[in-house]
């Protein structure tokens, strides 16, 4: 088997470096897959800082997701030939097991595809699993115009038919998220969270939270709760990490619940797949349309963290290995 180029820590907080890395032999029940396109995502990040709550010794190789075609399957291998897949991978791309291959369907694009496994299984886990949301409830989701934002305003708004509320640091940022299909966005660095939403419902609240933030806003989002509602927390992008006042659970009978994709992939894995299969037969469908905010080549890896730490991204950033 040919080499594989990556782009490694080999060091943590310092910059990845490009290496040309030799191919592992191919055991019998795996499949070697050339990858087109990778899935930048924050927890990459920081991984790669030391930080994240799965902890990696360097050197290795960051990434969660990517699309691509495989190239060569393993002899105990025969449910995969070459074909277009996409996938969750928690190993090195040359060297991958079955059960975490899903094929792209001919009218989803590489792109695209590289998208789907983290934002919009996330997002599908947090609506679907997590809030039980339904259709014509009203759902508020922080950091609006992120990768994982725009996911839950897309199914949300187009696949569980609910009204969105957008909030997010920039008028900008916002209008983006209108346009992808928020009723209403709500910039939160220059007014009450609590109050704008108070507002947009008409005194109400809001049935379901998606909060990403942390912080203050996570305080604000779940103060925006309707009588039984459910905030699901998905990180906490701002750097802070909030304590929940046990008493506005009480006082509305809310629900305060987080939700974290890969630990589904371990504890529940065919819900995990379900998840999955559900986005890309949406996206296949044409009910749901990924955001991709910027594309970086392998080569600039080190600037496409630097563009999602310095908070330029919107949507999806992913890395191209053309």
């Amino acid at each position: 088997a040919r080499g594989y180029r990556a782009a490694q820590c080999t060091e943590l907080a310092k910059p990845l470096i490009l290496r040309d890395l030799p191919a592992p032999p191919l055991q019998p029940h795996q499949v070697r897959v050339g990858v087109q396109y990778c899935g930048l995502n924050f927890a990459d990040i920081l991984a790669c800082q030391g930080l994240y709550q799965d902890r990696h010794t360097p050197p290795f190789t960051p990434g969660m997701e990517f699309s691509g075609t495989v190239m060569e399957t393993g002899e105990n291998v025969s449910a995969v030939k070459e074909v277009r897949t996409t996938l969750t991978p928690s190993l090195p791309a040359s060297h991958l097991c079955l059960q975490m291959l899903w094929q792209i369907p001919d009218s989803v694009s590489h792109e695209d595809a590289a998208v789907l496994p983290i934002a919009y299984g996330t997002a599908w886990l947090a609506l679907c699993r997590r809030a039980r949301l339904q259709p014509g409830e009203t759902v508020l989701v922080t950091a609006g115009a992120g990768a994982t934002g725009l996911a839950i305003i897309d199914l949300a708004a187009n696949v569980f038919q609910a009204k969105v509320i957008a909030a997010a640091g920039s008028d900008p940022k916002c209008e983006l998220a209108v346009t992808r299909g928020a009723s209403h966005g709500v910039n939160y660095s220059r007014g009450s969270l609590r109050e704008e939403v108070k507002a947009l419902t008409g005194g109400r609240g809001v049935d379901v939270a998606i909060e990403a933030v942390g912080g203050d806003v996570f305080k604000a989002a779940l103060q925006s709760l309707a009588w039984e509602g459910r905030i699901v927390v998905m990180g906490f992008a701002g750097g802070k990490i909030p304590s929940i006042p046990a008493n506005l659970l009480l006082l509305k009978n809310v629900s305060a619940m987080g939700v974290y994709c890969s630990r589904y992939q371990q504890e529940d894995f065919p819900l995990f797949s379900s998840a999955i299969s559900s986005v890309l037969q949406y996206c296949q469908e044409g009910k749901i349309h990924p955001h991709i905010g910027a594309v970086f080549k392998l080569e600039e890896v080190n600037e496409a963290f630097n563009h999602v730490l310095q908070r330029k991204s919107t949507g999806k950033v992913i890395i191209s290995m053309k």
